[in-house]
């Protein structure tokens, strides 16, 4: 059974959700080096470096190293530890898509980095919280509020939505980002937390998914919320 790797604080709701779409979960274990309002966000903690291979952050609990081993990934762990003083929280926050690396390259993890060395395009951007800020929709489309990863990956031929920040709730800070309330469960499929009719901007989504054929489920009824990226392994 396909899993989703989520932030260890979802909702019994989410729980469920996830179930019944015939998934199972593994449950991010938190970093007390972060703040708490993202200690168990996936996108701070790990990267799907591709099908085969995850990198974690390398104060992760061997317990769920050997959950990801089990389920058959290559395990790398980030040259640097975690900690809550930007920009020391991003050093795996990178956006991977197509044949483009995005994050601000002078604080990504250097094992990170040179896994993708001669495999990736890489796109320095200012914003260190890439993946948070950026929705995938496919390897050619899309959604951020970003406008500096909307602007660079325009001019790079990736089909970008850009959107007004804010309306994403993310409890202990004033408001989370479009790439943490979703994930991609299968190609077609996008999971959020949260259901788009609450969103100032659904129809700008709506419109976006269909473009490309994805088709959105919600994981729980209410507002969106950032729980960091939903990554299926």
């Amino acid at each position: 059974m396909k899993k989703l790797i989520v932030d260890y604080r979802i909702s019994e709701e989410e729980k469920n959700s996830i179930l019944k779409l015939g998934y199972n979960f593994l449950l991010c274990p938190p970093s007390k080096d972060l703040h708490f309002s993202v200690s168990g966000h996936p996108d701070m903690l790990m990267h799907i470096l591709n099908s085969k291979n995850i990198i974690v952050h390398k104060d992760m609990p061997k317990e769920f190293v050997c959950i990801l081993k089990d389920s058959g990934y290559n395990i790398l762990y980030s040259n640097s530890s975690l900690k809550s003083a930007y920009p020391h929280d991003i050093i795996l926050n990178a956006l991977n898509i197509s044949n483009y690396f995005v994050h601000y390259l002078d604080y990504t993890d250097t094992n990170l980095l040179n896994f993708f060395k001669y495999q990736k395009n890489f796109l320095k951007v200012k914003q260190g919280y890439t993946k948070c800020s950026t929705a995938i929709i496919n390897d050619k489309a899309i959604i951020t509020s970003d406008t500096g990863i909307a602007s660079i990956l325009s001019s790079n031929h990736i089909d970008v939505l850009l959107l007004p920040p804010g309306d994403i709730l993310l409890p202990g800070l004033n408001y989370g980002f479009i790439g943490g309330c979703c994930g991609l469960i299968r190609e077609d499929v996008l999971a959020f937390y949260g259901n788009l009719k609450y969103y100032k901007y659904r129809d700008e989504v709506m419109n976006f998914l269909k473009k490309h054929k994805v088709t959105p489920v919600f994981l729980r009824e209410g507002p969106l919320i950032d729980r960091g990226s939903i990554f299926a392994i």
